[in-house]
């Protein structure tokens, strides 16, 4: 029979997970109940994706505000510390601000603007523009900021805040400025809190001067009187559990995935492959925030899926090739054209428009998208056929 479907991505529904559960198990009890249930027929490279939050949660890889605030005045030892680029957001850092203000010292709360470093805007982009600051210099008190900004609110969750970070941390400044330099005026002690620009920042700020920087991968990096932690993240990837509680990024995820995927290859017989994922990499176009807020789309997973796609755009090699030949022509041409790819593609014309990303990354994105982030409850999701293309049966 002709195959029409390619690649199908689905969420399964599983269990509500909790400290001490055996993850590996449910994952794999979830997975067959999803296959005799509704027929479905695995294959070789098919996916299990798990999310990184069922990992943590199933490790107990939590940490208390007043852990993180011990951490950080044993790594900080004046009566000042700024805190450099943090995101702007309740889920993500508000509650890590909640821990570092418990170290009691005077903050400087340095924000980047108009916008943070994943897209979050401060102000209207409009209202910078017509003012007469330049937002490559110009460092902001908060009087000044709200001379531009006025009062305004974030696109999605209505919350301002400057204001908002300013109540959870009353013995703090708030400052805007752009060059992270710039940020050394206030104190020689430097809490990076961006994510992805972490290591440039710090960078600068060590060949400016800087004594003691540090970012937030470097926070928790080690068990604190019995606490969860993430020896290669710290705070990186965490996100709030409770009022005065995080739930980090998962540690040992390469131990997870292989184990996980032995047993799905000894049960079906198939080269099942297995990844732990986070946020999606894609940006919203109405909002403009890019997604991953996590260090890394996948923590962990199983060699099958290192590398990047190696793929022919059918648009260009039909508009190319194939454009005088029938609707059956230009489809068995197509197939044969596929079938006999050559392995290294990059830099010809045929792979114009192709996506040259990490496997991890794409799969991780789809992964993101379809489970969601509020109440479908498919925290695992089977992918088949990623890897399959035209010319496959």
């Amino acid at each position: 029979m002709e195959r029409i479907i390619g690649t199908r991505s689905m969420g399964l529904r599983a269990p509500i997970i909790e400290k001490g559960d055996s993850l590996e198990d449910i994952v794999f009890d979830t997975v067959k109940r999803a296959v005799t249930n509704h027929n479905i027929t695995l294959n070789d490279k098919d996916v299990v994706c798990v999310t990184e939050s069922l990992v943590a949660r199933a490790q107990g890889n939590y940490v208390s505000i007043d852990t993180i605030a011990k951490d950080l005045n044993n790594k900080f030892k004046g009566d000042e510390l700024v805190v450099l680029f943090p995101i702007l957001s309740r889920n993500r850092f508000s509650i890590i601000l909640k821990a570092i203000a418990l170290t009691g010292k005077k903050l400087h709360i340095c924000l980047s603007y108009p916008q943070d470093e994943v897209g979050n805007y401060l102000m209207d982009e409009m209202d910078l523009f017509n003012s007469d600051i330049n937002p490559y210099k110009d460092v902001l008190d908060l009087n000044e900021f709200r001379k531009i900004a006025g009062e305004y609110k974030h696109t999605f969750t209505g919350i301002d805040y400057p204001e908002l970070y300013s109540q959870i941390a009353p013995n703090s400044e708030i400052h805007l400025l752009n060059n992270p330099v710039d940020a050394l005026e206030f104190s020689d002690e430097v809490l990076v809190s961006s994510i992805h620009t972490r290591n440039i920042v710090k960078r600068q700020l060590k060949e400016a001067g800087g004594k003691n920087i540090l970012s937030l991968d470097e926070i928790l990096t080690e068990s604190i009187d019995g606490s969860g932690f993430n020896a290669d993240y710290g705070l990186l990837g965490s996100n709030l559990s409770t009022e005065n509680e995080i739930k980090l990024f998962p540690r040992d995820g390469q131990k997870f995935v292989a184990s996980l995927q032995k047993k799905l290859v000894d049960e079906f017989e198939k080269e099942i492959e297995v990844m732990i994922y986070g946020d999606g990499a894609f940006k919203d176009p109405a909002g403009k925030i890019w997604e991953l807020a996590d260090p890394v789309v996948s923590p962990a997973f199983t060699k099958g899926l290192l590398g990047t796609p190696s793929e022919l755009k059918i648009k260009y090699i039909a508009d190319n090739e194939f454009s005088d030949l029938s609707l059956e022509e230009r489809t068995s041409a197509m197939v044969d054209r596929i079938s006999k790819k050559e392995k290294e593609l990059v830099g010809r014309n045929e792979t114009l428009g192709t996506t040259p990303r990490q496997i991890t990354d794409l799969l991780g994105s789809l992964a993101d998208l379809t489970s969601g982030s509020g109440d479908k409850g498919t925290p695992i999701v089977l992918v088949q056929g990623y890897f399959d293309n035209y010319s496959n049966n």
